[in-house]
């Protein structure tokens, strides 16, 4: 398996509007995506500025194409527009999922 931890600030009172664009992607961008395992997005006890996300997918080429899909570009942006900067990607190689 292969897939992304990710930091992210949201712009203030845009967290619930995020939350919410990331249960979409599991609504209407899963189905067309091949090879996604599992999501998940993460507040930090303690902060009320960053949030934490893992995608995690069967492979690393299934990671690649759902990337350069022009759609996940789609969802991306709108994404970033209720981001302060760009994520914090941390890409890399599933070693053991419980």
């Amino acid at each position: 398996m292969f897939g992304s931890i990710y930091r992210m600030t949201p712009k203030p009172g845009q967290e619930a509007n995020i939350a919410a664009h990331f249960r979409r992607w599991e609504k209407e961008r899963r189905p067309e995506v091949g090879g996604a395992v599992g999501g998940y997005l993460f507040r930090p006890k303690g902060t009320t500025t960053e949030l934490i996300g893992v995608a995690v997918f069967d492979s690393e080429s299934s990671y690649r194409r759902n990337a350069d899909d022009p759609a996940q570009n789609v969802w991306y942006r709108d994404l970033r527009q209720m981001l302060e900067a760009d994520p914090e990607w941390n890409d890399g190689d599933v070693l053991v999922a419980l």
